[in-house]
């Protein structure tokens, strides 16, 4: 009876360690959709890049700022685009200040001022297998980037990098942007 016990067990202890499943866990490492890269750079000399003070980035159909660009200096963007729709739009505000509308105890009513431009990003969405763990990434092709002309622009012009632009990875810059 003790030999029939011992080898049963036996026998379930080695069936469970080969039905086992390894975790599937994404690496960090693993690219997952990539994020538009822009490059801010002087317009009188577009081979300087050029910081944007006090930039805030909202988005312009929620209007929550976006993390990373509350009050930044910064010459280079990083933005993510929307993976269920073919179009992102932020609102980029340079020199941005809290305008508190004259009652500093009550930030119900605050504000943001400063010079604020308006980018409207299209693209096609494409979506790319990565691995089990990590599923699926997206990827934009023929992306365009159009400033809006609100008559008092502090972003002059923008220049895609290649022709049919594609953001695939986050590795190279995908636009120029002149202030």
């Amino acid at each position: 009876m003790k030999k029939t016990s011992l080898l049963l067990i036996t026998l379930i202890l080695a069936i469970s360690n080969y039905s086992c499943e390894r975790d599937d866990i994404c690496p960090a490492s693993t690219p997952t959709t990539p994020r538009l890269l822009i490059d801010l750079l002087d317009s009188a000399n577009s081979d300087n890049s050029k910081n944007v003070f006090d930039l805030v980035v909202i988005g312009a159909d929620n209007e929550n700022f976006l993390p990373g660009y509350i009050f930044q200096d910064t010459d280079n963007l990083v933005l993510p685009l929307k993976t269920d729709d073919n179009t992102t739009e932020y609102i980029l505000v340079k020199e941005a200040t809290v305008n508190d509308a004259g009652t500093p105890d009550d930030t119900a009513d605050d504000f943001i001022d400063g010079n604020q431009d308006r980018i409207i990003i299209n693209y096609s969405r494409e979506q790319v297998f990565v691995s089990r763990a990590c599923g699926f990434k997206t990827i934009f092709k023929n992306v365009t980037l159009t400033i809006v002309d609100d008559g008092d622009n502090w972003m002059l012009s923008r220049q895609p990098l290649t022709d049919n632009q594609s953001v695939e990875d986050e590795t190279t810059t995908h636009f120029n942007i002149s202030h």
